[in-house]
């Protein structure tokens, strides 16, 4: 059974995500903020799945493979793709969804989409998407990779103040999907 997901990504004033492959920006603020989302957990004997595409997975340093307290999760359409045994692998966001549902040794209690491009603009149309903490960074860091996203089926639930780094403003926004219609 596929669980609901919710996505994490940090924008600069153009919805830019990335250039040349990584990060534009070191922002030790939005890194806390990122792991501190991704690995809090309600039950002790609980943990988070971190999915990302291939690309996104490159992009980690390697003394950060896979992220800490997470279960990894890949998306690559390559079978030939060698991860550590530890790093799940799937050929897409549902199947992602479905193995994250799968009895393993520890109970998933959340899950995040953390990028990249592509697999964020799956997720956002994804009906088991949740929510999004976006971080709001403001400032153009003249990025190559973009998200494009409607927030028409969002409510903006949570906004902190203004943080301040080195001369960078940015801020965590919090959007809660809204609740189907069928009637």
């Amino acid at each position: 059974m596929m669980v609901p997901f919710d996505i994490i990504v940090a924008v600069d004033t153009q919805k830019g995500i990335g250039r040349t492959g990584n990060l534009p920006w070191h922002i030790v603020g939005d890194l806390k903020h990122f792991k501190q989302v991704t690995t809090r957990t309600q039950s002790a004997d609980a943990v988070n799945m971190v999915v990302m595409g291939r690309k996104t997975w490159d992009s980690l340093p390697e003394k950060f493979k896979p992220l800490p307290g997470r279960i990894n999760c890949v998306i690559s359409r390559n079978p030939g793709l060698v991860l550590p045994e530890t790093v799940l692998k799937a050929a897409g966001l549902d199947e992602a969804l479905l193995l994250a549902g799968q009895p393993t040794g520890k109970k998933i209690e959340r899950v995040f989409v953390m990028g990249g491009a592509q697999i964020y603009q799956i997720a956002l149309r994804h009906p088991l998407c949740r929510k999004i903490y976006w971080t709001q960074i403001h400032h153009d860091f003249g990025c190559d990779t973009f998200i494009d996203v409607n927030f028409a089926g969002f409510d903006k639930i949570a906004e902190s103040p203004l943080q301040h780094e080195e001369g960078i403003h940015f801020a965590f926004i919090e959007y809660q999907s809204l609740p189907c219609n069928n009637s």
